[in-house]
């Protein structure tokens, strides 16, 4: 899941003065509620509809979150790609969960073990060397994941593919397909969230206040044109809003359409998750506003900076008020009350580490990855052999990534000594009736290093 925060200055950084040039939805001088209409929504039905090519999902939870996504793969007929890492899942456990409890034994699985970032076949940025040994260094792999996901796109010709977060359910196999008929005009199409709220900390702090507050697409549900498109997911909260501009700083061609949900979560269980989060809110949603009023990255200059910097803090500062304001009920809302305080205290304090300057590094490195990125794309071609394509998202010298595969869907192959087969019949069990499925025996065969204990 990646959440993220509707808001910008508002007209009033247009020139500083407090002119009020321009607005969106919901927007105050210090808040824009929305940047839907940045997007194109489709009035008429999709009728060409190629279908997905290849269902991405990063994934940290238990494979049990895994179940709605394989479903999905199933009705579309199209591989699953599981991306894992963490203590709570692997490669292995996703294939025993989806083979062995479920008996989805159809399900064109392909479920990698992700190592760390410098074991992958990614190039080294240079927002992410600005950012090292920082407080505002990401903790996560998500973006990791998403770049080794266009790579493998690029090593086995998908062009139509699907980015699914394992926390998102919902998506129907229709609106999946009238996305991907949308991709022959537009890089990118995202689906709606529904369900609990896809936002920032900060902006589930004013919604919860009563502030007007719209979510936008992103990569939890999200379908790419992959032959196309250029960009990348730069390792910052909000890499998804980074992967839809283009080379010129503004929104690529993107359309939104379908319904997906989002599970729910406690935003403001820890304050860290605020501070974690407010230099790429910063930054993307300083960027959204200037597409707001028809602008570019071009227009991000130090003094747009200096100026949005002290309307976000008074943007928080305000939240923070109304929270303060808010009468509670009960022991737990005052628990609530109390947490969210907290988060918007940590969010104020590592805003005033942000200044003009960071922000105009990090864009100026940003634009010298998309060269990069460019060029790593450049040089991946495509191979035939799936097992071939996972070797090579592993950096020259790294050790191997381990992968579980379903072999019944893919020519054996024995190029490398560390790939084992593992051949067993295993019984269908049930799943939905809207899916297909078997209730007799088959063998199925896995494939690929063994994963690491």
């Amino acid at each position: 899941m990646t959440t993220r925060c509707s808001n910008g200055p508002g007209s009033t950084v247009t020139d500083g003065s407090g002119s009020t040039a321009g607005s969106t939805a919901g927007s105050t001088a210090y808040h824009h509620g929305s940047h839907q209409d940045l997007l194109w929504s489709p009035a008429e039905p999709v009728l060409a509809r190629p279908g997905i090519e290849a269902i991405f999902v990063p994934t940290a939870r238990p494979p049990e979150y895994l179940r709605h996504v394989a479903d999905l793969a199933l009705d579309l007929n199209c591989p699953l790609v599981t991306m894992h890492s963490g203590k709570w899942t692997s490669a292995a456990s996703a294939t025993s969960y989806l083979f062995d409890h479920l008996g989805w034994t159809d399900l064109d699985l392909i479920a990698i073990d992700v190592p760390p970032t410098a074991g992958l076949r990614l190039p080294h940025l240079e927002t992410s060397k600005l950012l090292a040994g920082t407080v505002f260094a990401r903790r996560t792999d998500l973006s990791a994941k998403r770049n080794l996901a266009l790579t493998l796109s690029r090593l086995r010709n998908w062009t139509r593919i699907l980015f699914f977060d394992d926390d998102i359910t919902g998506l129907k196999a229709r609106d999946a397909l009238d996305a991907s008929g949308l991709l022959a005009n537009y890089n990118a199409v995202g689906l709606r969230i529904g369900g609990f709220p896809d936002n920032s900390v900060v902006c589930h702090a004013y919604r919860r206040a009563g502030g007007e507050q719209k979510e936008f697409i992103g990569g939890g549900a999200l379908a790419v044109a992959a032959d196309r498109t250029d960009s990348f997911f730069p390792d910052i909260y909000n890499d998804d809003w980074f992967f839809l501009l283009d080379g010129k700083g503004r929104l690529q061609p993107t359309a939104a359409t379908g319904n997906v949900i989002q599970h729910k979560y406690d935003p403001f269980r820890n304050p860290e998750r605020a501070r974690a989060e407010e230099l790429g809110d910063v930054l993307a949603e300083g960027i959204y506003w200037l597409l707001d009023q028809g602008g570019s990255i071009a227009d991000a200059d130090a003094r747009h900076w200096k100026v949005y910097l002290g309307v976000r803090r008074r943007f928080i500062t305000d939240v923070l008020g109304m929270v303060q304001a808010e009468v509670t009920a009960s022991a737990d809302q005052a628990a609530e009350k109390e947490r969210k305080i907290a988060a918007l205290k940590g969010a104020i304090g590592r805003l005033a580490l942000i200044t003009p300057k960071l922000c105009e590094d990090y864009l100026r490195a940003w634009s010298r990855d998309r060269q990069r990125w460019r060029d790593h794309i450049d040089q991946v071609d495509s191979v035939v052999q799936l097992n071939q394509a996972l070797s090579m998202l592993s950096s020259p010298g790294a050790r191997k990534l381990t992968w579980q595969i379903n072999r019944r869907r893919h020519e054996r192959q024995a190029t490398s000594t560390s790939a084992i087969s593992l051949a067993r019949v295993i019984t269908a069990g049930t799943r939905p009736s809207n899916a297909p499925g078997t209730d007799q025996p088959r063998e199925v065969s896995l494939s690929g290093p063994p994963a690491s204990k």
